[in-house]
């Protein structure tokens, strides 16, 4: 019985309980949001209430999961990421022109979301075992081990995923100690193309213009950024549509379950990348703030985990974690209202999906993990 007693204890104690709570009531507000955007309780919304059951399971035992195990697994988690995508890339299989998922038989699984959490447990393993004799060819490697998972992706086409993979991997090279000087050349460039891109939109953006590196939906998503209203039944229809939702909903929203451009069909994707419209029509400018707010305070958090962990491999994984929340709030938004292409990326615990869910409990059961760890003093 006192054994018994001693693993609930355990159990219960590896909970953060400010993440804990953070998380539940986003679960509780992204329920309530899937139900009015499914319009009842119809099999989309028993899906995801399984799916977050999935994930709180999947959360809680990353967080029984010590660091230093989770720091042992980081190579093997990676090396089967690369392999899986490795067999996406010859035997995947393909719908809506996307070659993403891989059969199992016993399942069919999407790899590259694994690589959002493997990619970064393996750059933070590598640094954490070369910290204090940290050299130029230390980060090359590093880079080279972001750009493999980073680059399969890219080919599938998954864009949305593979900019994840790199943005929660680069935190890992740049926490882990890369100079701020060596961002200010790929920042200047950055904006220089985008400025570029602006100017000569008129050129670019004529149908018989290859831009080579990308896809041609990708070259039309950028343009249909640059210009909504150049093809508005058809590439720009979702933009266009979930600005208007936005808009209607004003300062106040609404109500529950009230929003028309959700209820009468003109949001497409309203349970998936598309759902924060559904939520701003219905709850207004004080929703969406709120709801933003809610981020806020979990990213912070997470930081606060990175900044009080114990080790190296801590810091860096939950610095890692804690970005690549932001980055999925900061993308899904800012596609929703037109100041960012259109690239598949879902909004954090609303969002309808299981993978994705999956993908989110483990995050927090990581930082979970690293926040109630406590080294064993020699």
């Amino acid at each position: 019985m006192k054994r018994i007693a001693q693993w609930i204890f355990k159990a219960f104690n590896a909970f953060d309980w400010p993440l804990l709570a953070l998380v539940i009531l986003m679960a509780v507000l992204g329920m309530t949001v899937m139900h009015s955007a499914v319009g009842g309780t119809d099999w989309r919304f028993s899906d995801q209430l399984r799916n977050f059951l999935i994930a709180f399971l999947f959360l809680w035992i990353t967080a029984l999961t010590p660091p230093p195990m989770l720091m042992r697994l980081a190579p093997y988690f990676y090396v089967v990421g690369v392999v899986l995508l490795l067999g996406v890339e010859f035997f995947g299989e393909t719908s809506k022109g996307a070659t993403r998922w891989l059969n199992l038989g016993v399942a069919r699984i999407q790899p590259s979301e694994m690589l959002k959490i493997s990619v970064p447990l393996m750059l933070a393993w590598y640094f954490h075992r070369n910290q204090g004799s940290l050299k130029i060819i230390d980060f090359f490697v590093a880079g080279v081990l972001l750009a493999i998972p980073f680059s399969l992706i890219v080919m599938q086409p998954d864009l949305g995923t593979a900019l994840l993979v790199f943005v929660s991997g680069f935190c890992v090279i740049y926490f882990g100690g890369l100079s701020f000087k060596l961002l200010v050349p790929i920042a200047a460039l950055m904006v220089t193309g985008i400025g570029g891109l602006m100017y000569y939109e008129d050129v670019i953006c004529q149908p018989d213009v290859d831009w080579v590196l990308l896809h041609e939906y990708q070259k039309y998503r950028v343009c249909t950024l640059l210009d909504p209203g150049s093809d508005p039944l058809g590439k720009g229809f979702h933009t266009i549509q979930s600005m208007i939702a936005i808009g209607s909903g004003g300062v106040y929203g609404k109500g529950y379950m009230m929003g028309t451009q959700s209820h009468l069909d003109f949001i497409p994707e309203r349970t998936t990348d598309f759902i924060f419209a559904v939520y701003a029509e219905e709850f207004g400018l004080y929703g969406g703030i709120m709801l933003l707010v809610l981020y806020g305070l979990l990213i912070v958090r997470g930081l606060a985990i990175a900044m009080r962990a114990h080790t190296q491999f801590g810091r860096l994984l939950a610095g890692a974690m804690s970005m690549m929340f932001f980055v999925y709030v900061f993308v899904n938004v800012g596609m929703v209202t037109g100041i960012l292409p259109v690239v598949g990326v879902p909004l954090p615990f609303m969002s309808y999906g299981g993978t994705a869910l999956l993908t989110l409990g483990v995050a927090c059961g990581i930082l979970m993990s690293i926040s109630r760890y406590r080294p064993v003093r020699q």
